[in-house]
């Protein structure tokens, strides 16, 4: 997702498009859809919770708590800068 959302921004600054673009597009809603779909939480916070999590959340990085606890917040302001990026070129107000 991180790629997905990579590319997305490169897109808005390059302005280069093709099938990537529309790959990373379509991962992207997918993956907010079931975010949104699910309360805003992460679908698999329930599982590790009944597989014994301790806090209610597990995090797969390698990061400190203290700074993936804004993951979501993080990543959701670069794929809203991506898509604000990408908007004037759709509407072709820039070419």
């Amino acid at each position: 997702m991180v790629a997905a959302i990579g590319g997305l921004l490169f897109a808005g600054v390059t302005g280069h498009s093709g099938p990537w673009l529309w790959t990373s597009l379509g991962l992207l809603a997918a993956e907010s859809a079931v975010f949104f779909g699910n309360g805003m939480r992460c679908p698999l916070t329930a599982l590790a919770v009944r597989y014994g999590a301790e806090k209610g959340h597990v995090f797969d990085t390698v990061l400190p708590e203290r700074l993936t606890r804004h993951t979501f917040r993080f990543f959701g302001t670069l794929t809203a800068v991506g898509a604000a990026l990408m908007i004037p070129r759709w509407t072709g107000a820039i070419v």
